[in-house]
């Protein structure tokens, strides 16, 4: 080949190159900016006895600001203490936290349609929990059920969850028996909470009355919940109240209302089993005053975990031990607020957002990625006894 035919197709190969770097760097001009989310927030309240609170109320967040706005009251109903929203974001479920309806002694659950453009929730139906008092509500991973923990009647239920979003009549119901060491608290079965295994086959009951964590097999294609349920026991007196699982799956932790203490647990996926490994106190060693835990939560990095403490007003934070799941304080971050009867940590795992029942406030904090450490941001969100924060994607 001659030399000026080398330098031609030299020259050649260099234009289809530069060529094709401009189409490259074009197409990824054109590719949109991956932006995260925005979200709604609905604040589940309690409204009787007194309260000036009408129901369920919806926020705006944008967590690339982390801009929040008032969209006012999505739905007036009673009690909605507790919320859970269905996987297609479509759905939104409430328990109507009561002890007499349709004069019978049970509370209620609610069904409603998520308008995202606006916040509001349309109202569906309504049916009844089957055992006094409903305090808590989770969706099921398919979407199918509804299940629902009765406290004061001490009782779990399951709903199927219809195409329309409505609820069915109720496809299982368990009563617990029983009672534990406190007259006072603890004279029968209080079921506080109700959670799904990662895989879905086990639903999670804490009966704080019973001083029991009980797991019971799970049928989502029947809605189903098995007799004879594996039962991991708490310190007597400790009064097991919410739930959390480690994001690996492997671990699992209870907060002891009645002992202001978290109990670590090795979980089995495969038999649902729940083995003891730690129990370590949420509250400062010379705090004297009465207090009650109520809410749990592990950080979506599964590097922190946070218990919220009612009558010390904190929130305590603890470092999580990768291998052994084992906790580790780093510290106790004031509320800025009265009773945090519940908390958040937004979907993007960088604010928690406090719920003080009593003082009517969410105060917002900032968690630092490498501690988990709680800042104020300064922002505080006027709501009347909030009890319950729940977000919905709607972009």
């Amino acid at each position: 080949m001659r030399f000026n035919e080398v330098i031609k197709l030299i020259a050649a190969l260099l234009l289809i190159l530069n060529t094709v770097l401009l189409l490259s760097v074009s197409a990824m001009a054109a590719e949109p900016v991956v932006r995260q989310n925005k979200y709604l927030m609905y604040v589940g309240t309690y409204t009787e006895d007194g309260s000036k609170s009408k129901g369920v109320y919806v926020y705006r967040f944008d967590p690339d600001s982390a801009e929040i706005s008032s969209l006012g009251l999505a739905a007036q109903t009673s009690n909605p203490s507790f919320l859970a929203v269905h996987p297609n974001h479509r759905f939104l479920y409430a328990v109507n936290e009561v002890s007499n309806y349709k004069r019978e002694k049970s509370g209620a659950v609610s069904a409603f349609v998520i308008d995202r453009a606006t916040g509001k929730l349309t109202f569906l139906n309504q049916v009844a929990s089957r055992g006094a008092d409903p305090c808590y509500i989770t969706v099921d991973k398919t979407g199918k059920y509804v299940l629902v923990a009765n406290y004061t009647g001490g009782s779990v239920a399951a709903f199927p969850v219809l195409e329309d979003g409505r609820l069915g009549e109720a496809s299982a119901f368990v009563q617990h028996t029983g009672h534990g060491t406190d007259p006072k608290r603890q004279e029968g079965p209080h079921a506080h909470s109700i959670d799904l295994s990662p895989d879905n086959r086990f639903a999670l009951v804490d009966d704080l009355g019973l001083d029991e964590t009980l797991t019971y097999k799970f049928d989502s294609s029947t809605g189903s919940l098995a007799p004879d349920p594996k039962v991991a026991p708490a310190p007597p007196g400790a009064g097991p109240r919410h739930f959390a699982f480690h994001p690996n799956g492997k671990f699992a932790y209870v907060v002891n209302e009645m002992a202001s203490t978290v109990s670590v647990f090795g979980y089995d996926a495969a038999t649902g089993a729940l083995k003891t490994l730690q129990v370590i106190p949420t509250l400062p060693k010379n705090f004297a005053g009465e207090n009650t835990d109520a809410e749990i939560e592990v950080h979506p990095s599964g590097k922190f975990l946070y218990a919220s403490n009612r009558g010390h007003d904190s929130i305590a934070v603890f470092s999580v031990d990768p291998n052994q799941g084992s906790l580790a304080l780093v510290e106790y971050a004031s509320t800025k607020g009265q009773s945090p009867r519940n908390f958040e940590i937004d979907p993007a795992g960088k604010l928690l957002f406090a719920a003080n029942e009593k003082s009517d406030s969410i105060v917002i904090f900032r968690i630092d990625q490498q501690t988990g450490r709680l800042t104020p941001t300064g922002k505080t969100l006027d709501v009347v006894q909030p009890v319950c924060v729940k977000f919905v994607p709607i972009e």
